[in-house]
C-alpha cells in the first residue's frame, strides 16, 4: 500500500457557544452538541427541493422490488431486496431497457452486489462485492471488463464515482475491530478505477475506533450504514469517520478542511451518539444523529434526533419534513447525499400508493400516477433534487 501524501490541513478553532447557546460563530465551523435539546421545526419539502416521481415500467420480465442502486443522468438501476443477482436498468423516464445478471462462483460473476457506482461517461458500472474482496466492472450490457481486488487488510464498503479516472472508497475493516484499534492509518481512499491501486490515502486522525456496530453474545447489530462515510457535496466530498469529533470537506485542491465539529467528544462517551451528515442546501444543513443505546431483548434501537443548521437564522433546530403530495402529513427522513443533482431517493410500494390514493391521500402528480397502478405494479421511485 502506497505510504499516504500529505495533505494540507487547515486548522480553523471552533468557538463552542456559551451555556445553553445555540447560535454559531462566524469562523466557517458548525459546533453541534449531540446531547443537547434544540428547537423544533417543521418544514415542507417542496418549499426547499424539487420532487420526481418516476414510475417504473412493469413487463412480465420487468417485476422488481425497486431496491435503488444508483441514479445516473439518463439511467437507473436497481435490484430486488432478495439476492437473485439481477439489475434492472431503467431510462430517467422508468421505462424498462433490459436487465443484466452475472450471479455465479466464476472470476467474472459476483455473489452479491453490496453496493454499486455508476460511470456513464465510460458507460461502466463497478459492482462491489465485498465477501470476495474485489469490484467486479462491467458495461450497460452486462459485458465483463475487469475486476479490482481489495488491497491486503481493506474492506471497501462505500465506493463512488471520483473522477475520469478514479473512484473514492471507504474501507470499513475498522468497524470489525475493537477499541483497541488506533487511528494510525487511512481508511478513505482514492484508488484506480483500471487496477484498483491506491493513489491517495486521506488520513483523519482519532485516538481509538469506536465501532458502529454492537455486539451481545451471538448477535452482531449494524446501527448505522457505511454511506455516510462519503458524502458528495458540490464540488467537494464530506468525509466522516465516526471516532473523529470533526466532519472533513475534501476540495478538488486536495485539502481537507475541519466543517462540522460534533461535541461531547465521542471518545468520552461510555454509550456513544454518532453525528451523521446527510445532504446540505443554500440554506440548510441535514444531519442525523445515532445512539449506540440498543434494547437486544425487544431488538430496538431508540428514537435519535434529526438536526438541522439553519444558515438564515444561524441556529440549530430539531426538524421534521413532511411532503406536501400527501394531504396527511406524510414524515420524510432524509439520507445521505447522492450527486450534485439528487440529494436522496425514496422506493414507493405501488399497493401502498393505490390504498392512498383510494383514500383520498394523494395530491399533483403523485396522485395522476397512483391512479395508473395497481397493486402488482412495480415501485414508484421519488427522487428528491437540488433546486436549480
Amino acid at each position: 500500500m502506497e505510504s499516504a501524501k500529505s495533505i494540507s490541513v487547515i486548522i480553523l478553532l471552533a468557538v463552542i457557544a456559551g451555556c445553553g447557546g445555540n447560535k454559531q460563530s462566524a469562523d466557517g465551523i458548525i459546533t453541534v452538541d449531540v446531547t443537547a435539546n434544540y428547537p423544533q421545526k417543521e418544514l415542507i419539502l417542496q418549499d426547499f427541493m424539487e420532487v420526481e416521481y418516476i414510475p417504473l415500467e412493469t413487463t412480465n420480465d420487468f417485476l422488481t422490488q425497486g431496491f435503488v442502486l444508483t441514479v445516473g443522468k439518463e439511467i437507473i438501476l436497481v435490484k430486488n431486496r432478495i439476492n437473485n443477482g439481477d439489475i434492472f436498468i431503467y431510462d430517467r423516464n422508468g421505462k424498462a431497457l433490459r436487465k443484466i445478471n452475472r450471479m455465479g462462483q466464476g472470476a467474472e460473476e459476483y455473489l452479491f452486489i453490496n453496493a454499486i457506482a455508476l460511470d456513464e461517461d465510460s458507460r461502466e458500472i463497478f459492482v462491489n462485492e465485498i465477501g470476495r474482496e474485489k469490484i467486479l466492472v462491467y458495461d450497460l450490457y452486462g459485458e465483463f471488463k475487469r475486476s479490482i481486488s481489495y488491497p491486503n487488510n481493506v474492506r471497501y464498503d462505500n465506493i463512488h464515482i471520483y473522477d475520469k479516472e478514479h473512484l473514492i472508497c471507504y474501507d470499513s475493516s475498522i468497524n470489525n475491530k475493537g477499541g483497541e484499534a488506533r487511528g494510525r492509518r487511512s481508511y478513505h481512499f482514492i484508488i484506480s478505477k483500471q487496477n484498483g491501486r491506491i493513489i491517495k490515502e486521506i488520513y483523519i486522525p482519532f485516538e481509538k475506533n469506536k465501532s458502529h456496530r454492537i455486539i451481545s453474545g451471538e448477535y452482531t447489530m449494524t446501527i448505522i450504514s457505511d454511506d455516510y462515510s462519503i458524502i458528495p457535496d458540490q464540488d467537494n466530498w464530506l468525509l466522516v469517520e465516526l471516532s473523529s469529533d470533526t466532519v472533513y470537506k475534501y476540495s478538488p485542491d486536495e485539502h481537507l478542511i475541519p466543517f462540522i465539529v460534533r461535541t461531547p467528544p465521542v471518545q468520552s462517551m461510555e454509550t456513544e451518539i454518532f453525528l451523521l451528515p446527510a445532504f446540505f442546501t443554500d440554506r440548510y444543513y441535514f444531519m442525523n444523529t445515532s445512539s449506540k443505546r440498543f434494547n437486544m431483548e425487544k431488538m430496538h434501537g431508540y428514537p435519535s434526533p434529526s438536526l438541522m443548521y439553519d444558515k438564515e437564522e444561524n441556529m440549530l433546530f430539531e426538524y421534521t419534513i413532511y411532503n406536501d403530495d400527501y394531504s396527511n402529513k406524510q414524515e420524510i427522513r432524509l439520507k445521505p447525499s447522492v450527486n450534485d443533482e439528487i440529494a436522496f431517493w425514496e422506493t414507493l410500494e405501488a399497493d401502498q400508493l393505490v390504498e392512498s390514493y383510494k383514500r383520498g391521500e394523494l395530491k399533483g402528480k403523485l396522485k395522476e400516477i397512483a391512479a395508473t397502478l395497481d397493486e402488482e405494479s412495480n415501485p414508484v421511485i421519488m427522487l428528491i433534487k437540488h433546486k436549480k
